[in-house]
């Protein structure tokens, strides 16, 4: 068996581009750093909004293929070359935003059996031995079927690992303080008319928002900015960035954060961590 490296963080997504919005300078960083990251991503993303005209033309089985050409590109952007299907390629297809009849796909994540789902992810974590997994809330961020069933799925695969032999250390979920979303929001009001968006988007467009005292960490990706913006550009289909923002298929400008905060909700660690593995001692969670 080939050692593993000290440090090991396993990142849970929804859809291709999940992991590089929300995680791209934790992921560049540890990786720099010579942690093992490893990505589980449990949908090709089937049914995203397609961006640019030149590929509108890629629906279904096509766009979840070129998707997963993206997701490659961004994660060797990132210096991730760890990068799992839930279950393979195209186990899960995407569900669609909620309350559509996407929904009801009897292939579609939404529908899928949550032990068997957090099967797969458990034989990916007893493989890799995370001591730090990262996913969203239980609404998802934002209530998207997918991104709710994934952070099911995650949390029921650490108690079945811990089952099953490996106690995974901490377990963090996406977070955003309300303070600095809000000043970002300001800040971009006036950038506005020197970028190729006319409007913005606003505060409660942000997956994962919360009051300041719900943050636990907050990981500084300064140096890795490049990374997360070149990830980013990756998914082509998905986003524009222009300059220190971006936008999703609404077309409304959101900032790009090189700072990426977290919540505890497993684990030993306490408000102003600045490092998702403080707490855990040589061997600890191992």
């Amino acid at each position: 068996m080939t050692e593993l490296p000290d440090r090991r963080l396993l990142l849970v997504h929804a859809h291709p581009d999940d992991e590089s919005i929300n995680n791209g300078a934790t992921m560049a960083r540890y990786a720099a750093e010579g942690a093992l990251v490893t990505l589980v991503t449990c949908t090709l993303g089937e049914r995203g909004e397609v961006i640019p005209p030149e590929l509108a033309h890629l629906t279904g089985a096509a766009l979840g293929q070129h998707r997963l050409g993206e997701l490659r590109d961004a994660t060797r952007a990132l210096g991730v070359g760890d990068v799992r299907l839930l279950g393979g390629a195209g186990r899960y297809s995407d569900s669609g935003m909620m309350g559509l009849a996407d929904n009801d796909d009897p292939g579609c994540f939404w529908q899928a059996d949550v032990d068997q789902a957090a099967g797969h992810l458990a034989d990916v974590i007893l493989e890799v031995r995370p001591q730090v997994l990262v996913t969203y809330d239980d609404n998802g961020g934002y209530g998207h079927p997918d991104h709710i069933q994934a952070h099911r799925v995650a949390m029921r695969a650490v108690d079945l690992a811990a089952g099953r032999g490996h106690q995974v250390g901490k377990v963090y979920w996406n977070r955003a303080p309300r303070s600095v979303v809000e000043a970002a929001f300001a800040r971009l009001q006036d950038e506005l008319p020197g970028l190729p968006f006319d409007k913005s988007a606003s505060v409660d467009d942000v997956p994962g928002v919360v009051d300041d005292e719900r943050i636990t960490a907050a990981i500084d990706g300064g140096a890795h900015a490049a990374a997360k913006a070149a990830a980013m550009r990756a998914h082509a289909t998905q986003i524009e960035v222009a300059g220190s923002c971006f936008a999703l298929s609404n077309e409304l400008a959101q900032p790009l954060f090189t700072t990426e905060y977290y919540e505890l909700v497993r684990g030993p660690g306490q408000p102003g961590e600045t490092d998702l593995f403080a707490g855990l001692g040589t061997g600890e969670a191992s």
